[in-house]
């Protein structure tokens, strides 16, 4: 359980971290911006004037190149922040793109997974988040005329790296407090599949005034699950193009600290509200996922499944006996500490929370009794409290 997380906003180039503490990093969650997609060329020409010249040229390949050659630089730094056992998080899209007559993809994801292989991270099975669009203009080509008609992408990737061997977990508390970081069963089986169906794209419109007029930002659910999956409680996040900080949200809802590198001061007062959203939202978020394991929970014994486990937080059933001592913790209140420091405040009893929400929710009165942290106590529960569960 965490009492309070630290959420840093930094304004400057993601090229450029030294001040920030080698190995200091335990996760990073990043979407950057993507290579030959028309919307980034002004930003990749501000990095390398010499890109401007290719694109007009027709010489699509040195574009490519130059572009991806800037975030390698990124990379340099997010191999050097991450801790040992560290994962890194990528959520990249590859182009297809026209210039002069010639068409053809560019394979971003590609590109990437080489350049972390070569500043010796491993390369894990990725996500494939499925966001499919039902624009008439997305078909390229000759229409129904074979065999000039492309097809279209409609999905992105979402890579993952680890830097070395495995984390390890040694220290009782750390042990403790992995066990407590867990996730539902039902959840473990949707998020670690090699595709993500149903989580639409959020394009959000910026003021006009700012350097850009929209920013590209992936779904809240997004890094949230990636946070849940690949870090536990108190960790520290970093994404190295924050935007909009839905990063730094999704760690804030998640009980982790978080660093945000964003090089468009325009963007930090959206980065603020967003954190602050997440927060205001975070016991809707928690209060959606154990609904959701409610509901799990009706239709395996309407099918006449026997659960075996119980957790001793919620006094709920679960699958395993990996969900025993799960807790999710769940944010109380942010507080702006300077202009590029937020803390986000936990409640004191999260379980108590939950259970409080969810039993006004269907508009019973639960009674929970709760041990000592770390130790596995007898739990009498009273009929309201199986009934809550089980009905």
């Amino acid at each position: 359980m965490v009492d309070s997380t630290l959420h840093r906003i930094l304004c400057q180039d993601a090229r450029q971290l030294d001040d920030l503490e080698s190995e200091s990093v335990d996760l990073v969650i990043t979407s950057p911006p993507y290579p030959m997609i028309q919307m980034w060329d002004d930003l990749f020409v501000g990095l390398n004037s010499k890109i401007g010249p290719a694109l007009t040229g027709g010489l699509d390949q040195m574009a490519f190149d130059m572009m991806h050659c800037e975030l390698d630089r990124v990379w340099q730094q997010v191999c050097r922040l991450l801790k040992k056992g560290g994962m890194a998080c990528i959520n990249i899209g590859d182009a297809t793109r026209k210039l002069d007559t010639h068409f053809g993809l560019y394979a971003n994801h590609a590109r990437i997974i080489e350049s972390m292989g070569r500043l010796g991270l491993t390369t894990l099975p990725v996500i494939l988040w499925r966001k499919p669009t039902n624009a008439p203009t997305k078909f390229m080509g000759s229409g129904m005329y074979p065999p000039g008609a492309y097809v279209t992408l409609e999905h992105e990737h979402i890579l993952i790296f680890r830097k070395g061997a495995l984390r390890p977990f040694r220290d009782p508390d750390e042990i403790m407090n992995r066990r407590q970081s867990a996730y539902f069963w039902e959840e473990r089986n949707s998020w670690f599949s090699d595709v993500w169906l149903n989580l639409p794209g959020s394009v959000q419109a910026l003021d006009p005034d700012r350097s850009r007029d929209r920013s590209a930002a992936f779904p809240f659910e997004i890094p949230y699950r990636l946070t849940n999956m690949f870090s536990v409680k108190g960790d520290t996040i970093l994404d190295p193009f924050a935007g909009t900080g839905t990063t730094l949200a999704a760690a804030a809802a998640a009980g982790r600290n978080s660093i945000g590198v964003e090089i468009d001061p325009a963007l930090h007062a959206l980065v603020r509200s967003t954190l602050a959203d997440a927060v205001h939202s975070g016991g809707r978020i928690v209060e959606n996922r154990f609904c959701r394991h409610q509901e799990f929970v009706r239709q395996k014994q309407a099918a006449g499944y026997q659960f075996k486990y119980e957790n001793r937080h919620y006094l709920l059933p679960v699958m395993t006996r990996q969900e025993i001592d799960l807790l999710i913790d769940v944010p109380d209140s942010c507080r702006q500490e300077n202009s590029h420091q937020i803390s986000v405040s936990y409640v004191a009893d999260p379980a108590r929370a939950v259970l409080d929400v969810i039993s006004k929710s269907n508009g019973q009165a639960v009674t929970k009794q709760t041990g000592h942290r770390g130790q596995r106590p007898g739990l009498k529960k009273d009929r309201n409290q199986r009934s809550l569960w089980e009905k």
